[in-house]
């Protein structure tokens, strides 16, 4: 007789159920006793003590943080961009989007008619394309975020998509991005090609696909750090909210940081994160497994030295 361990998870409560079977099982059964735990930390020292031979999560050897929201297999957007409060308080607190242009210039460049952005977030980008007369589809896993970006000016502009490139109607465009974090979130590689494939999918034949990545090598994780990172904004609604960035884990290719933000009503909201940090030539692979030829790789204008901008063709796939 052993024994088999089932987790499973509620994000927004950040509920762990564990359930410890007693094995062998006759088919079908469902003998096993749930026990609930409501804290972040319990559920952390349960999932870090598995890790037996019949976990099937394809998350053994990735850090309790990271794990977090993902024993499907697929990511789930942080809180940061999932909690509503959050999610309001996210254009406010980062109003410098510099990081935006060379997505607007490759855009014009190409004559892009047809734009999709993976991870639109509270899209920033698609309402400064769509005002450029370009046909735009936002697409977001966080509901919070795109409720968000529905309430912009010129949002009824861009057709709006709750869900990942794996879920995409079908689509022909043109140019797909995904900016800031986004293409560093797919923490296993079966998330990475299964997003490149959902994007080539969706490109016409030689549409592109621009996305930025930081460098491991200039090691960025170091300066995530509360001393660094410490900062009190007065926000239009909120008051004087004070955020703060604390290191949590690094196990590279794996970083995982956790925001805190004090709001002026004395509530205390907290997201973690983690990112993948590939290498130049392991993207470069990816990116030719997946259907793309790579044409551009060049520095973020906004981070120079410390991030990488892909851009990469979509060739027909043998």
């Amino acid at each position: 007789m052993g024994t088999r361990h089932d987790v499973d998870f509620l994000f927004g409560a950040w509920r762990v159920r564990h359930r410890r079977w007693t094995e062998p099982l006759a088919p079908g059964s469902t003998t096993g006793t749930w026990t609930e735990f409501d804290t972040e930390a319990v559920a952390g020292q349960i999932l870090d003590g598995l890790g037996n031979a019949d976990d099937t999560s394809g998350t053994r050897g990735i850090p309790w943080a990271a794990r977090r929201g993902r024993a499907y297999g697929r990511p789930v957007p942080d809180p940061i961009f999932a909690d509503p409060t959050l999610a309001r308080l996210y254009d406010p607190l980062d109003p410098d989007r510099r990081d935006l242009d060379p997505y607007l210039a490759l855009a014009r460049e190409l004559g892009a008619r047809q734009v999709l952005d993976v991870g639109c977030g509270t899209g920033a980008l698609a309402v400064l394309l769509a005002a450029e007369g370009i046909d735009v589809v936002g697409l977001d896993p966080a509901g919070a975020s795109l409720d968000v970006a529905r309430g912009k000016p010129g949002a009824g502009r861009v057709r709006w998509l709750h869900g990942d490139a794996t879920t995409l109607p079908p689509l022909q465009v043109d140019l797909a991005t995904m900016t800031g974090n986004v293409a560093q979130v797919f923490l296993t590689d079966d998330n990475w090609a299964a997003t490149l494939g959902g994007v080539h999918a969706a490109l016409l034949p030689g549409g592109r696909l621009a996305f930025e990545t930081r460098d491991p090598a200039r090691r960025s994780w170091e300066r995530w750090t509360r001393e660094r990172t410490h900062r009190r904004t007065d926000v239009a609604g909120f008051g004087v909210v004070e955020t703060w960035t604390d290191l949590v884990d690094v196990s590279l290719p794996l970083v995982t940081f956790r925001g805190t933000f004090v709001l002026a009503d004395g509530r205390v909201l907290r997201s973690d994160s983690t990112l993948r940090f590939r290498e130049h030539d392991e993207l470069a692979a990816s990116l030719e497994t997946a259907g793309y030829v790579v044409e551009q790789v060049h520095d973020a204008p906004d981070r120079p030295g410390l991030e990488w901008v892909f851009v990469a063709r979509a060739v027909e796939r043998g």
